[in-house]
């Protein structure tokens, strides 16, 4: 592999999950993107995989629709994976980030987050995506921050 996903995977368009769905992150997605995290700083910031980032801070809508555009740009690419999470109205209720690790021991990063007011879905949006990340991408090790740390694709492929 040698960019962060091989050119012949296909990347998926979206996660089905009872509750929610996930589907790359858009323009079109930027004024409830903005308005879920800004009402959510201090949630974001103490779930894991945030805590002592520099991210959430706050920004106007324009700042967030150039870092929306950016995302969307690397989902294009292929150089990172920025999906928004909808609930069954399609409201934004929050994020998953699957990115290239800087840490030698893994191949890819992967965070998540909720809006405050949907933070009892935190654990099952999380349980899902990193299902989706073992089963479906084709990395070897996740950093999963300190959630939890995905096993190599070797291990999991004898354990199932």
């Amino acid at each position: 592999m040698t960019g962060f996903v091989p050119e012949d995977f296909a990347v998926p368009d979206e996660l089905v999950c009872d509750g929610f769905v996930l589907r790359p992150l858009a323009a079109e997605h930027n004024a409830a993107d903005h308005a879920a995290w800004m009402a959510s700083i201090d949630h974001i910031r103490a779930t894991p995989g945030f805590r002592g980032r520099r991210w959430p801070f706050p920004m106007t809508p324009e700042q967030n629709l150039r870092d929306v555009e950016r995302h969307q740009q690397d989902f294009n690419e292929r150089s990172g994976f920025t999906y928004t999470v909808l609930n069954p109205a399609g409201e934004v209720i929050g994020c998953v980030y699957i990115y290239p690790s800087d840490q030698p021991d893994f191949d890819a990063f992967l965070r998540s987050w909720v809006r405050a007011d949907h933070g009892q879905l935190d654990g099952r949006v999380w349980e899902a995506v990193v299902t989706w990340v073992q089963v479906s991408w084709p990395f070897a090790n996740v950093d999963t921050a300190d959630r939890t740390r995905t096993g190599s694709r070797t291990d999991r492929d004898q354990t199932s």
